[in-house]
């Protein structure tokens, strides 16, 4: 009986969206359903040759084959896995990480806020991309990896944006009575702080999907993806490395078709994270 109230609440949700973010929470609903039918949408194999190599788009391929003659679309539906198996993997995994680092943090206070503010000042300058790169060349290339390294740097931004509004949020009255009657740290966290701070923390879990499945994309570009995956950043990684793909028609499906889904994908993502921004935070849309 509880599911209707959900259902509302979700339904004024999508209301308050615009235009523009209507048109991508449709966007990736469609990319979600390519990605759990993948094996129905293709009758081809997405990983081994079902035709001559480097064939353009025609009725029986449709998005044409790479120079191992394996059929695109069943690359491109299958890589939708691996996208959003990343960004949202790597986003939930940071967000709710962050966001109780933060919640304890700044509950606690003392020596252990001082610890997390000063691992949080540490993270901010380091040079994340060269770190990146350098811990999935000495973990390996495999997706629990890639999500595991990229969740490192993404941690932060929740954190502080938690941590911010429950140093607010322990001054308040309900909080006081709650705490004289005493009330424990794990009974205000899961009652109170963590309802509280939802909301920005599905804001969070939006922009930094898009965060990790560029940067997916680009150690798969750099050949330090899952090299059995077939996720978007590792086509174009193989289109780019075939010589003179630039002075031959191939880039027209090869490296634009996967490189469309992506851009398709961070861009719907930055819209819906835009707008749920601004209703978590109607200030933001003064």
């Amino acid at each position: 009986m509880d599911f209707y109230p959900k259902v509302k609440s979700a339904v004024n949700y999508f209301k308050q969206f615009s235009l523009s973010g209507k048109l991508a929470l449709i966007m990736i609903l469609i990319i979600l359903l390519i990605a759990i039918f993948a094996p129905c949408l293709s009758s081809h194999p997405h990983q081994r040759s079902s035709g001559s190599a480097l064939t353009p788009p025609d009725g029986e391929h449709l998005l044409g084959t790479d120079d191992l003659g394996i059929d695109l679309w069943a690359q491109i539906a299958n890589g939708a896995r691996i996208s959003l198996m990343v960004g949202f993997g790597t986003a939930l995994l940071a967000a709710l990480g962050g966001g109780i680092l933060g919640i304890i943090a700044a509950y606690k206070g003392g020596l252990i806020d001082k610890i997390l503010m000063r691992l949080i000042d540490i993270m901010m300058v380091m040079p994340d991309l060269p770190v990146m790169i350098l811990l999935a060349a000495f973990f390996g290339p495999s997706l629990f990896n890639i999500i595991l390294v990229l969740s490192l740097f993404s941690w932060i931004r929740p954190a502080r944006v938690v941590r911010s509004q429950i140093l607010m949020l322990k001054e308040q009255s309900y909080i006081k009575s709650a705490e004289s009657y005493g009330a424990s740290s794990w009974y205000l966290i899961c009652k109170h702080f963590l309802p509280e701070v939802s909301p920005l923390l599905a804001v969070s879990i939006i922009r930094l999907s898009g965060r990790a499945i560029v940067a997916e994309a680009g150690l798969s570009f750099l050949g330090l993806g899952d090299p059995t995956s077939r996720s978007w950043g590792l086509i174009i990684h193989h289109a780019l490395n075939f010589a003179g793909i630039y002075y031959t028609p191939f880039w027209r499906w090869w490296l634009l078709y996967p490189w469309l889904a992506l851009t398709i994908l961070i861009v719907s993502l930055a819209f819906i994270g835009r707008d749920l921004e601004r209703i978590v935070d109607p200030r933001l849309g003064k």
